[in-house]
């Protein structure tokens, strides 16, 4: 089996590292990652520069660019054949309900699941984090059961894992994605220069945080895993914006 991994926290993060030698006892394990921390990058591809691969000497691979760039620069022309699988992570932090829209993690597996290769985001729901083993223990398995029996169409898998040493996990859950509450107010604040400058404020508490949701599961112990899909078409508002729109071009 051949696993691309990459992620949002860079090249030379723990949690890539503890992914990578995780499931390398296992599989042909490919590192493409950035040269330095991405986090929040969501899908962005850089359009407006060349980018640079180069080889750290452990072997990954590093790119000058997104997570996004790189699962693409990997998969349409430095692998010389396709990874069966691609996993992102491990991040430092959890990626959970509207954290995802933003996600590096999940944005380089998205960029798999976007070119017809199974992909899986894990995550390690706490900052900066202590038990990526406990992660990457998890991400094994499901790379495992996958191996031996895998979906007949492409999955993006989005994981969250407590951050609790290996054999304390309260058991595993398929999740929805959960909802926060509003962003905190952005943090404003002067140079030594007297320029103000802005920092984006906290992501929020949980609004919704029940059973069934990603937020709800983690805080009980157990990891999350919740099926992603990409098509943002909001569907049952198709005929009434048909309706609509009629109403607006009628003489």
């Amino acid at each position: 089996m051949r696993i691309l991994v990459s992620n949002d926290d860079g090249y030379n993060a723990p949690g890539i590292d503890a992914l990578a030698r995780r499931l390398a006892g296992f599989a042909e394990v490919i590192v493409v990652a950035p040269e330095r921390d991405h986090s929040g990058a969501s899908n962005s591809l850089t359009l407006d520069r060349p980018l640079h691969v180069r080889q750290a000497s452990n072997g990954f691979f590093y790119v000058n660019g997104t997570p996004t760039d790189c699962v693409h620069l990997a998969v349409t022309g430095l692998l010389d054949r396709l990874p069966d699988m691609v996993v992102s992570g491990i991040n430092a932090g959890a990626n959970m309900g509207d954290d995802t829209l933003y996600s590096g993690t999940v944005a380089a597996a998205t960029e798999g699941f976007l070119l017809g290769i199974p992909s899986i985001a894990v995550s390690l729901a706490n900052k900066p984090g202590r038990h990526f083993d406990a992660a990457a223990e998890l991400a094994e398995s499901l790379v495992r059961r996958f191996a031996a029996e895998g979906f007949d169409e492409p999955v993006l898998l989005n994981v969250n894992v407590p951050d609790q040493a290996p054999g304390t996990l309260h058991g595993i859950e398929v999740t929805r994605l959960g909802k926060r509450h509003n962003a905190e107010p952005v943090v404003k604040s002067q140079t030594p220069r007297g320029d103000t400058v802005y920092w984006v404020g906290a992501a929020g508490s949980a609004q919704d945080a029940g059973p069934g949701t990603d937020f709800f599961a983690v805080a009980s112990g157990r990891a999350s895993i919740t099926p992603l899909q990409v098509d943002l078409t909001h569907r049952g508002q198709l005929r009434r914006v048909e309706q609509w729109l009629a109403s607006t071009l009628a003489p």
